[in-house]
Protein backbone atom coordinates (compact mmCIF):
# COMPACT_ATOMS: atom_id res chain seq x y z
CA UNK A 1 0.00 0.00 0.00
CA UNK A 2 1.25 3.18 -0.89
CA UNK A 3 0.55 6.74 0.85
CA UNK A 4 -1.12 9.51 -1.10
CA UNK A 5 1.33 12.36 -1.94
CA UNK A 6 -1.00 14.30 0.38
CA UNK A 7 0.18 12.17 2.90
CA UNK A 8 4.26 12.12 2.08
CA UNK A 9 6.08 12.93 5.35
CA UNK A 10 7.37 16.52 4.85
CA UNK A 11 10.94 18.09 6.28
CA UNK A 12 10.45 18.85 9.63
CA UNK A 13 7.55 16.40 10.47
CA UNK A 14 7.25 15.25 13.65
CA UNK A 15 7.80 10.72 12.98
CA UNK A 16 7.56 7.61 14.55
CA UNK A 17 8.61 4.24 13.46
CA UNK A 18 9.29 1.02 14.85
CA UNK A 19 12.98 0.25 15.45
CA UNK A 20 14.76 -2.82 17.25
CA UNK A 21 11.36 -3.91 18.85
CA UNK A 22 10.39 -0.27 20.07
CA UNK A 23 8.96 2.64 18.52
CA UNK A 24 11.39 5.10 17.64
CA UNK A 25 10.09 9.44 17.34
CA UNK A 26 12.25 11.98 15.71
CA UNK A 27 11.85 14.23 12.64
CA UNK A 28 12.36 13.93 8.87
CA UNK A 29 15.72 15.58 7.65
CA UNK A 30 14.87 15.37 3.47
CA UNK A 31 13.54 13.44 1.15
CA UNK A 32 15.82 11.55 -0.55
CA UNK A 33 15.63 10.30 -4.11
CA UNK A 34 18.74 9.43 -5.10
CA UNK A 35 21.39 6.41 -3.68
CA UNK A 36 23.04 7.51 -0.76
CA UNK A 37 25.17 5.84 2.20
CA UNK A 38 24.54 5.97 6.06
CA UNK A 39 26.45 4.51 8.91
CA UNK A 40 28.21 2.53 6.04
CA UNK A 41 24.65 1.85 4.58
CA UNK A 42 23.67 2.04 1.14
CA UNK A 43 20.19 3.52 0.80
CA UNK A 44 18.48 2.73 -2.50
CA UNK A 45 16.33 5.42 -3.56
CA UNK A 46 14.90 7.40 -6.85
CA UNK A 47 12.41 9.68 -7.49
CA UNK A 48 9.87 6.87 -8.08
CA UNK A 49 10.77 5.27 -4.86
CA UNK A 50 11.90 7.85 -2.16
CA UNK A 51 13.24 7.08 1.30
CA UNK A 52 12.97 9.89 4.17
CA UNK A 53 15.87 10.82 6.25
CA UNK A 54 15.12 10.94 9.86
CA UNK A 55 16.83 12.17 12.45
CA UNK A 56 15.77 10.25 16.46
CA UNK A 57 15.32 11.96 19.21
CA UNK A 58 18.77 10.32 20.21
CA UNK A 59 20.56 11.74 17.43
CA UNK A 60 20.74 8.95 15.22
CA UNK A 61 20.00 9.07 11.63
CA UNK A 62 18.28 6.51 9.15
CA UNK A 63 16.14 6.24 6.11
CA UNK A 64 12.68 4.74 5.84
CA UNK A 65 10.27 4.78 3.18
CA UNK A 66 6.79 6.68 3.87
CA UNK A 67 5.22 3.54 4.29
CA UNK A 68 7.24 3.03 7.33
CA UNK A 69 6.61 6.72 9.21
CA UNK A 70 3.45 7.48 11.37
CA UNK A 71 2.91 11.20 11.85
CA UNK A 72 3.32 11.89 15.00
Amino acid sequence: MTKAKDDEPKKGDEVTWNSHGGTAHGKVVKKQTSDTTIKSHTVRASKDDPQYIVESDKGGKAAHKASALKKA
